[in-house]
């Protein structure tokens, strides 16, 4: 469904003599956040995402949301190049970034309902399609207050649902449950499943390994940019000799020989 072949991506830096003795990744006057990256994603599959903070996790997101521009290298929908079909594929994904992108002097219902008709849905299927999210994600009781009234949970299961109500057939997200207390986690988290029971392919990032265990048919390691490890959490246990995820994502990290593990 998604194939990512030799992705590369970097980011001009100022003051780069000074940082380059700290991360093997700036050369000269670039940061390479990407380098060489190859992924394949199937249908339906959630796929977790996992690294350290900076290691190229949210450039890998916003570059499947094509809210950035890889550098080199293609990336494949549905056997297509998403370069060659922008519009086609922006229609077909769901993109959930670290900010809302919600307006706070609207409703819940009014974000949505202006979102929806972006979307080209029209009044009836927005108002179908609303409802269907507000039972799924919990929103009726507060889904015609103001979004400046809003706890953090609140916003983000409506950023949810409006990252989702064109039904993309893929769906990205960038740490949906950070920050959310036990109550919204479990909500998004079921929500998530309730999606791939519908065959919606998800690929999300998180630093929360119950999650992962939960949800995930398989995971992406990623370190300083390059892939160190695709494939389900059972090999990566075997593959480290570890009994927890959290130990066995330490350890691979950590190997001497990481950037040479690959399996698929």
């Amino acid at each position: 469904m998604l194939e990512l072949r030799q992705v590369c991506k970097k980011f001009n830096l100022k003051q780069a003599a000074e940082l380059q003795r700290q991360d093997p990744r700036i050369k000269g006057r670039f940061f390479h956040a990407l380098k060489d990256f190859d992924l394949r994603f199937e249908q339906g599959e959630v796929l977790g995402l996992l690294g350290a903070n900076g290691a190229g996790k949210t450039s890998l997101l916003r570059i499947l949301s094509t809210a950035l521009k890889a550098d080199s290298g293609d990336i494949l929908f549905e056997g297509q190049n998403i370069q060659q079909t922008l519009a086609d594929y922006r229609r077909k994904i769901g993109f959930l970034s670290g900010t809302t992108g919600l307006y706070e002097r609207l409703t819940g219902y009014e974000n949505l309902a202006y979102f929806a008709r972006l979307y080209g849905l029209n009044q009836v299927q927005l108002a179908n399609r609303i409802k269907a999210l507000s039972d799924l994600l919990g929103l009726k009781s507060f889904i015609n207050r103001r979004l400046s009234d809003y706890s953090t949970g609140m916003k983000q299961r409506v950023a949810i649902a409006r990252c989702v109500l064109h039904s993309p057939k893929l769906v990205i997200l960038d740490e949906p449950t950070t920050g959310l207390d036990i109550v919204a986690k479990e909500v998004i988290l079921k929500f998530i499943e309730s999606m791939q029971a519908d065959n919606v392919s998800i690929i999300f990032s998180t630093h929360d390994m119950a999650e992962v265990e939960r949800l995930c048919q398989r995971v992406c390691i990623i370190d300083k940019g390059h892939n160190i490890f695709t494939g389900s959490i059972e090999t990566l246990k075997q593959q480290t000799g570890e009994l927890f995820l959290q130990q066995a994502l330490f350890g691979l990290i950590h190997s001497e020989d990481a950037t040479d593990v690959s399996l698929c």
